[in-house]
């Protein structure tokens, strides 16, 4: 087969090319022909094909993104925002923070295990590549009805794979979600987040400069594993054929990253690379075009030089690969052989395979002639952009009208208490101990919050013990009612659980997952939701420093429930004044901070009672929420409260049962005056939390909320071993135990 170079390419315009295989549009394909003034070779209709696919060059979404930046607030603590393989922020003290969400959903539906664990694998790396230590990670996910078959398949494999990565690379892993829904049926959402420290001066970016500089690839050696991996599984959608494209999934090997993790970090301590990039999705296609496009010249690669597993790989397949371990980095001259003999010393591969140059093309090689000769911001940061049409579907106001508050309700207390065991055992508002004891979460030794509280929280200095923590929420079944409001709840939730938890909100990271960009529907719910988090971040005062977006989630013709899924990071000045959701103390006073109001659309308790999704969701109140936050880290930073929990999900009972069993301690509740007991218990109204007031404390903490004014009403105290709402119904600790702790070993163990 003759090699199809430059000079090939130039002499034979008319030869047929795979573009549609490899998922681009004949427009596409002409406007790559367009920028060339030729056909692409194979091997740049290989870069292109990857890096101007849907996952890489977020061409239907870069237009509604655009409102992240446009609307950001200015934020003192923004040291790198969006552009970079994260953000970062500044908490004080020198010292950086950068953390970053990112999605692995259909790779892990094809290989659960292998999908999972690179995506950790792969969000690590991002953390990496901006000069930090990876200090813990999360994982939200979502997985289709508890009790389908395919859920038990697909379910293991992910939490296993997560849990060997992640436990392999010796990082803790302190927070995150699971999620039931039959509309993730056939696309689960495998979420993966990382955390990361450094000081201000080792902050490095993706970006090749320097005419003369070397580009080393160190790490493992390129195989077949994840070509158009991805890059390509993210751009389609999910038939009945699927699974079937198990070649496309990477193959990961946490022993090999965390060498490499130790290897780059030495490396930056002797300040030997000018620019870095790991390579994740679209493999060296990414990393040669976007180093090269963030620089001041051009790039030369001798592609024949890459150490591969696979001898027989062709130069399409090299570049298109997305093998994991991987870095690539700039580096100058009189710094390589040092650079080298650290790879060496931590039995990492490194290999010279280019230079930047005082050109402007990206230029590849292959045994000396020529396959690649590109401008390399036409691969990485100019490929299309769709203004995709979008319209609100003809369903939205059947569904809207459709309200949940009309449901029936417990005629008496007999009903009300089996309709709160029900709640509590329900596989989404069941304890996910089966799964998260399969993570490591205090390895390190620097956790002071983990699953199952509102955040997680780890310690960054040991002499000062500055901290920071994390909450990550999204619930699709408000976004599906309304994804400006559904948005703005996934935000406020984890704006409310990092205050809840005692430290102060400083930043957003986030990652989209919706359906086919080609429905309007879709297209519609996206461009909301997008919307109504710019909106919230830009009132909050939380800019959005870099996340992910996912499209083509859905089987068919049949999409997920719009899923953007928030993380948000916060700063404490001493953990030791962290805020945990246990109530442990006898005696101690429990309130309710907010409003309650009649709330139930798209609640858990719909949904498990009467399966049932309709009407609107809770009203969002951004002013309550950051009034709601201050309080509760003025409370926690003071001594005022014990235990904190935020009400979400399940609304005041699902809170108190999981503050209650987390302690051991039982509670006396009065329902307060003017009340329904079942408003009460179900609502799941926005801007509220729970608290334990110690009765010394009490005068003080009411004060403040007065002055504040920010309800806040006392419903009851800490006490005894059983649940007791007065007048209604009590249920005991054990029972509730069971109940809570039962259901998902039963469905999937």
């Amino acid at each position: 087969m003759t090699l199809d170079t430059v000079k090939h390419a130039a002499q034979t315009p008319d030869a047929e090319q795979p573009w549609a295989e490899l998922g681009l549009k004949q427009d596409e394909y002409e406007r790559i022909r367009e920028i060339l003034r030729r056909r692409p070779t194979g091997a740049e209709l290989a870069m292109y094909s990857v890096m101007w696919s849907e996952h890489c060059s977020y061409k239907s979404s870069k237009v509604h993104l655009k409102q992240f930046g446009e609307k950001a607030p200015e934020n003192d603590a923004l040291l790198v925002g969006i552009g970079e393989n994260a953000g970062v922020v500044d908490v004080g003290q020198g010292y950086a923070v950068t953390f970053k969400v990112e999605s692995h959903n259909h790779p892990s539906y094809i290989e659960p295990y292998q999908g999972a664990a690179t995506g950790v694998g792969g969000i690590v790396r991002d953390i990496l590549a901006m000069g930090a230590r990876p200090v813990a990670v999360m994982d939200p996910l979502r997985f289709g009805a508890a009790d389908h078959p395919d859920t038990k398949r697909v379910l293991p494999g992910v939490v296993a794979g997560i849990g060997g990565y992640g436990n392999c690379l010796g990082l803790p892993n302190i927070g995150g979600e699971v999620v039931f829904d039959p509309c993730y049926q056939g696309n689960p959402l495998v979420n993966a987040l990382c955390v990361g420290v450094m000081k201000h001066e080792d902050i490095h970016l993706a970006k090749a400069s320097g005419t003369g500089n070397k580009v080393i690839l160190y790490g493992a050696r390129t195989g077949g594993d994840g070509i158009g991996g991805v890059s390509v599984l993210a751009s389609e959608t999910f038939d009945d054929t699927k699974p079937a494209k198990r070649p496309a999934v990477q193959v990961g090997d946490p022993f090999q990253e965390k060498l490499l993790i130790e290897c780059t970090l030495e490396i930056f301590r002797e300040n030997l690379v000018t620019g870095i990039q790991d390579l994740g999705g679209a493999g060296l296609s990414c990393a040669t075009s976007e180093l090269a496009s963030a620089g001041s010249g051009g790039m030369r690669v001798e592609l024949d030089t890459v150490p591969l597993r696979d001898s027989s790989l062709s130069p399409e397949e090299i570049l298109m690969s997305e093998s994991q371990e991987r870095m690539c980095a700039i580096v100058e001259p009189g710094k390589v052989d040092r650079f080298l003999e650290i790879c060496e010393k931590w039995d990492v591969i490194a290999t010279v395979i280019g230079e930047v140059t005082d050109g402007s093309q990206l230029e590849i090689f292959w045994h000396g002639e020529q396959i690649v000769d590109v401008p390399p911001r036409t691969v990485a940061h100019e490929g299309p952009v769709y203004h995709r049409p979008y319209e609100r579907p003809s369903w939205q106001d059947a569904l809207q009208v459709d309200d949940a508050n009309k449901l029936a309700r417990p005629a008496n207390a007999e009903e009300l208490r089996a309709q709160v065991l029900k709640l509590v055992a329900s596989p989404n508002q069941a304890s996910k101990a089966w799964i998260t004891d399969q993570y490591d979460r205090f390895v390190q030794g620097n956790t002071v919050l983990a699953q199952p509280e509102d955040s997680g929280m780890v310690r960054i200095d040991e002499d000062s013990d500055l901290g920071v923590a994390v909450a990550t929420d999204g619930n699709g079944r408000y976004a599906k009612l309304d994804p400006y409001t559904g948005a703005q709840l996934a935000l406020a939730e984890a704006y409310r659980n990092v205050a809840a938890s005692g430290a102060k909100p400083l930043a957003v990271s986030d990652c989209l997952n919706f359906g086919s960009p080609e429905d309007p529907a879709v297209m519609w719910q996206f461009a909301e939701a997008t919307r109504g988090l710019a909106d919230a971040c830009q009132t909050l005062g939380t800019p959005v420093t870099g996340g992910n977006v996912s499209l083509y989630n859905q089987t068919g013709e049949v999409a997920i429930h719009p899923t953007p899924v928030v993380a948000v990071l916060g700063v404490i000045d001493d953990v030791n004044r962290r805020t945990p959701i246990a109530f442990a103390d006898e005696g101690h006073l429990i309130y309710v901070l907010g409003d309650t109001r009649e709330e139930l659309g798209g609640s858990a308790w719909s949904q498990v009672v009467h399966d049932h999704l309709g009407g609107l969701p809770p009203q969002v109140d951004l002013a309550r929420e950051q009034l709601l936050a201050e309080i509760l880290i003025s409370a926690s930073r003071d001594g005022m409260v014990d235990a904190a929990h935020d009400l979400s999900d399940g609304g005041l009972v699902q809170a108190l049962v999981e503050s209650c069993l987390r302690g051991g301690k039982g509670a006396r509740l009065v329902v307060p005056d003017g009340l329904d007991p079942f408003v009460f218990l179900f609502s799941e109204s926005a801007g509220r939390a729970i608290v334990a007031v110690p009765r010394s404390e009490e005068l003080r903490f009411t004060d403040m909320c007065g002055a504040r004014g920010l309800p806040a009403t006392r419903i009851g105290v800490i006490d005894g071993a059983e649940i007791d709402v007065q007048g209604q119904f009590s249920i005991s600790l054990s029972e509730l135990r069971e109940s809570y702790e039962g259901t998902i070993p039963g469905l999937i163990a």
